[in-house]
């Protein structure tokens, strides 16, 4: 017996947990491990919401049979082709060989070509309805939320929003499988992890998607990763709103790189100066020891932002020069920030993080330190300018 997990009427949760892939898209820790959601309604007709990765085709295939015994699936409708939810598909058309593949135009550019499958296509526009007998299924297309193809499906008769990628974190699912069963602060922090790496760069386009759906009646979120939302479906989509609007808590976040410790000892000043100042929240990083998923959610979090590296071959640190190109990726925007670091013969770390803060439009609060091999209570009386300065500023943010 698999577990297949009633969600409303005949819609059912059949996806499976993955605690065994250290690395999400072979990049992004999985401490906790993650969730690959497929959805089944159980209709006239029957249709799959998006499938599973491929290591767990085999007890996706059981779960389905569990579900619908030796009833034909009529439908697989693809949110999301990337490889983690389209993965059992060549396997789900071996076994029911005359289901049609729903998607959008750009769907099946992908369906061709990863699976090199080109038969029983049926393409939706945004709008569509989709009549499986009791349950009408409503298409709209969100694109680069976040691939070219990415679109949700909405349930009108039981009000679900089968939402892809989009509202979905990182954490494997431990027996609980909605919202009011698990320990949603933990779901929250990872979800935040999950957006700011993966769906950031996309934000804009996450707004897209919101107001399209603002006059939706939505009583449950079914993402590919996570937790199906059911007793309180606002709050996911209020965090989406949130972090696609770049909103920020108070509170600084202080990454460094360092060879020697000199950069440390600033940055330890730093947080203690910020302290001070009345901030509570003051996250320090080394860039070399935290992987960068976690600073970046935090960066995200938080309206300060102070960033540290030594010189390095006449450059940035290369576990700082991550963060920068991650950041420059990612295209944050509205934060406060301050920078500092130490050299010895050359320089170039304080340089190379000017030039990053100089593409980002951020509000840079003071001039930048640096230190000649290891700081002095010049370089100390500098920080204490950015860090109260940086304080200041967040504090009047919230006011």
């Amino acid at each position: 017996m698999n577990c297949k997990v009633p969600i409303v009427g005949n819609v059912y949760w059949i996806g499976a947990n993955d605690r065994e892939t250290a690395l999400f898209e072979n990049y992004w820790p999985l401490d906790k491990g993650v969730s690959y959601n497929s959805y089944l309604i159980n209709d006239e007709k029957v249709a799959l919401v998006d499938t599973v990765k491929f290591n767990k085709t085999s007890q996706y295939m059981e779960k389905i049979r569990d579900v619908i015994g030796d009833k034909k699936i009529d439908y697989i409708i693809i949110n999301h082709m990337e490889p983690d939810h389209s993965g059992s598909l060549k396997e789900l058309i071996h076994q029911y060989p005359d289901i049609k593949i729903v998607g959008n135009k750009k769907t099946f550019q992908f369906v061709k070509g990863f699976y090199d499958i080109v038969d029983n296509y049926y393409e939706i526009n945004d709008g569509d309805v989709l009549d499986l007998g009791h349950h009408k299924i409503k298409f709209y297309t969100t694109p680069m939320v976040h691939w070219p193809e990415t679109m949700m499906s909405y349930d009108m008769t039981e009000k679900v929003l089968f939402s892809g990628d989009a509202f979905g974190g990182f954490g494997a699912l431990d027996g609980g499988i909605f919202d009011d069963e698990v320990n949603i602060d933990f779901y929250e922090s990872e979800i935040r992890r999950y957006y700011t790496n993966i769906v950031g760069k996309y934000s804009p386009m996450v707004q897209k998607a919101l107001k399209k759906l603002s006059g939706v009646e939505i009583g449950y979120v079914c993402a590919t990763h996570g937790p199906i939302w059911r007793e309180n479906p606002e709050n996911i989509i209020k965090t989406y709103d949130d972090l696609s609007s770049y909103k920020s808590e108070e509170g600084v976040v202080i990454v460094y790189g360092t060879m020697y410790g000199n950069t440390a000892k600033m940055a330890d000043y730093l947080s203690r100066i910020i302290s001070e100042a009345g901030i509570k929240e003051v996250k320090v990083y080394d860039a070399s020891k935290t992987h960068v998923s976690y600073i970046i959610s935090d960066i995200w979090k938080y309206k300060g932002l102070v960033l540290g590296s030594c010189a390095y071959n006449t450059g940035v640190f290369p576990s700082m020069d991550s963060v920068l190109k991650k950041l420059e990726v990612i295209n944050l925007k509205d934060r406060y920030l301050g920078i500092f670091g130490c050299c010895s013969w050359s320089g170039g770390g304080v340089k190379g993080i000017n030039a990053f803060a100089e593409k980002t439009n951020w509000e840079l609060v003071e001039e930048p330190v640096e230190a000649v091999c290891t700081p002095k209570t010049e370089e100390f009386e500098k920080l204490d300018k950015i860090g109260r300065e940086i304080a200041r500023k967040v504090k009047e943010s919230f006011k």
